[in-house]
């Protein structure tokens, strides 16, 4: 689960596992395997950097140097 803020200032946590992709047009869209679209505060890199961090968290995938989001 990860943190983010929706453009009103809610806070909402999203089950990273449920991320198809992610864009910044101009403001950073996330749409979900549901098809649902999230808009948030946070930049691409940000939410990127997250997802990757809970996945690591996981043991799901391994932290490499060759990753561009750092901790």
């Amino acid at each position: 689960m990860i943190l983010l803020t929706r453009l009103n200032n809610d806070e909402i946590v999203l089950n990273a596992e449920l991320i198809r992709h992610v864009e910044r047009c101009p403001d950073t869209l996330i749409t979900l395997v549901t098809g649902d679209t999230l808009m948030v505060k946070e930049p691409l890199d940000e939410v990127v950097r997250r997802a990757v961090a809970y996945h690591q968290a996981k043991n799901m995938i391994p932290k490499a140097a060759y990753l561009p989001y750092k901790d």
